[in-house]
């Protein structure tokens, strides 16, 4: 974790941790919702997991660059946002994204 993204991170950690009906978690790897990573900081940016069309979408416009995360059981599309102003908007998609049951199970 870089100095200059540090604080920006710990603020937005704090402020999902604000609702407990969220359920997120703060671990060393990054924002976890339900025991899964959604976010976490790399270097310059946050990187979040978004649907692939979102990620797609975002990478198309320079809003995020893609990022290969050959984690086991991505859900959607890991993306890198340099921009610490979109940071809020887009941990709490993937916050929603990734906390959701999977289609066809139960909550």
């Amino acid at each position: 974790m870089t100095e200059s993204n540090a604080p920006a991170f710990e603020l937005l950690a704090a402020q999902l941790l604000e609702d407990p009906d969220d359920d997120v978690t703060v671990t060393s790897t990054g924002l976890h919702v339900h025991g899964r990573l959604f976010a976490y900081l790399d270097g310059a940016g946050l990187v979040v997991d978004l649907p692939e069309d979102r990620g797609a979408d975002l990478v198309g416009r320079d809003v995020a660059e893609p990022v290969d995360e050959g984690l086991a059981e991505p859900r959607g599309n890991w993306v890198s946002i340099a921009d610490a102003e979109d940071w809020p908007e887009l941990a709490s998609e993937a916050h929603q994204f990734v906390g959701e049951p999977p289609v066809g199970r139960q909550s």
